[in-house]
């Protein structure tokens, strides 16, 4: 198969530019595996969803233990237990939906180290002790989850999905198209300052757009809690601006706040293109920004310390409302794992955040065959280009994206923390993902639509939009 910088000669006419920073990705990931504790604590995680019978059809209760918490005891389940079979079923995803008899231990194996190592899998008895027993322990762990003993040998045909290993996908696309994106987006900078008195900011290496209320009234300690608005791959604010627009038009009594990512805009000539913040750098920066503009209390001290976050008598709560798209759901809940008593509100729409160690979202991205027109389009102008493919396949970290029911403060009080989905989804498994909350107590703070697709709920004029806006106005 040939080499990322070799599919970018297929033009006729090549970028050397293009060329060169395809070569600088085409090798391993920059970052390390993450740490072993908590990616243990996510695998068990991950194991555990869906072992507990719980309810799919939620109540919304408020108070007492949230259900479905993480203690279900991870014991050998029958062949025949449909909590094996689903489990059996979805994890055939990492290995690219091939027949579960056809998978064998050793590539189960290399998926195991690829998941707590980031490490491609020579060989078990070539590894150190102590990693050995991790896997083998892992591998207990997953057998036992799926009801049956994983046969031993390989089978090349059922090669796991190894995201951040394998060869990079990209497709090179002229320069054209980068400079009207960047003349586009620095246009509509420029439009938001004019029309809506943006000022554009930068807050350690952190690019954002504020738009403060024209009546200048507003205080942080008596007016509407300020929107963060969370953008997600694509164009930037030329895919963005018009729900930006109808926000700041519908919503002018507190702030907006959006951060800008040029790794997910296809910014290639900005200087962290390929260099995006990891989770711990984006949530403290943007946890720093928010502290900068003094929307949320210190709740820590210099030294790490947690502070009494209580509000006083008469004092009310800080924070801010969150609203993230798609892939900015990370990013929300990056800040959620890291502050959560910054987030006084949270809006996902799309969210890509759910269920991510069940492997749809890697593998309708970068791995499945086109089917459809749809798939091809944003498979080629989105997932194959060179900042979204260097952010997936070489930034990817399964469990800091990961973001658990139980993380969520308020999950499931509707006026606190609101789920947009749609049936249509071809990024996600949005029924799964549904399941997953249902089962977990979320009834009106979901807004499914059946028919709906990824990002159809922010087109101007649709139901989801209408409620996206109305659910933002309704609460200060």
């Amino acid at each position: 198969m040939p080499g990322t910088a070799e599919r970018c000669l297929r033009g006729r006419y090549v970028s050397v530019y293009l060329y060169s920073l395809a070569r600088l990705i085409s090798g391993s990931s920059p970052h390390g595996p993450a740490s072993l504790i908590e990616l243990q604590s996510a695998f068990k995680r991950s194991l555990q969803a869906g072992l507990a019978f719980l309810p799919e059809d939620g109540s919304d209760e408020e108070g007492g233990v949230r259900p479905g918490s993480p203690t279900e005891d991870i014991i050998a389940l029958d062949f025949d237990d449909p909590r094996a079979v689903d489990f059996r079923n979805y994890m055939r995803t990492w290995y690219g939906k091939v027949p579960w008899s056809s998978i064998r231990k050793h590539e189960v194996y290399a998926w195991l180290s690829w998941s707590i190592y980031n490490a491609p899998f020579p060989s078990l008895e070539s590894l150190p002790e102590d990693e050995q027993e991790i896997l083998r322990s892992a591998m207990s762990m997953l057998e036992k989850r799926a009801g049956i003993a994983i046969p031993d040998g390989s089978n090349p045909d059922s090669s796991p999905l190894l995201l951040t290993l394998d060869p990079i996908n990209v497709a090179w696309r002229p320069f054209v198209w980068y400079a009207f994106i960047a003349v586009g987006n620095s246009v509509l900078r420029q439009y938001l300052k004019v029309k809506w008195r943006a000022s554009i900011g930068n807050y350690n290496g952190l690019e954002y757009i504020l738009r403060m209320p024209l009546t200048r009234s507003w205080s942080p300690e008596t007016g509407p809690h300020p929107i963060v608005f969370v953008h997600g791959l694509g164009l930037g604010l030329i895919q963005y601006n018009i729900f930006l627009t109808q926000l700041m038009e519908a919503i002018p009594d507190r702030p907006v706040l959006v951060p800008l990512h040029p790794h997910a805009s296809q910014e290639i000539f900005h200087p962290r293109f390929l260099n995006p913040m990891n989770r711990h750098e984006s949530a403290d920066c943007l946890a720093g920004l928010l502290r900068e503009l003094d929307w949320v209390e210190q709740h820590r001290a210099d030294n790490g310390e947690k502070l009494d976050d209580e509000p006083k008598d008469g004092q009310r709560p800080t924070g801010v409302t969150m609203v993230s798209h798609s892939n900015g759901s990370f990013t929300h809940a990056w800040l959620l794992k890291a502050h959560p008593e910054m987030i006084y509100r949270s809006c996902f729409v799309d969210p890509v955040t759910f269920c991510s160690w069940e492997g749809d979202l890697c593998y309708n991205f970068i791995y499945r065959r086109c089917a459809t027109g749809l798939e091809l389009l944003m498979k080629y102008f989105v997932g194959m280009e060179l900042g979204v493919a260097n952010f997936l396949q070489r930034h990817f970290d399964w469990s800091a994206n990961s973001l658990w029911f139980q993380d969520i403060p308020n999950a499931c009080d509707p006026s606190k923390t609101k789920f947009f989905l749609g049936g249509k989804d071809d990024v996600v498994d949005a029924e799964r993902v549904k399941r997953y909350l249902t089962s977990h107590g979320i009834r009106k703070g979901l807004w499914f639509d059946p028919h709906g697709r990824h990002g159809e709920a922010l087109l101007s004029g649709g139901k989801g939009h209408k409620e996206i806006l109305r659910w933002l106005r309704e609460a200060s």
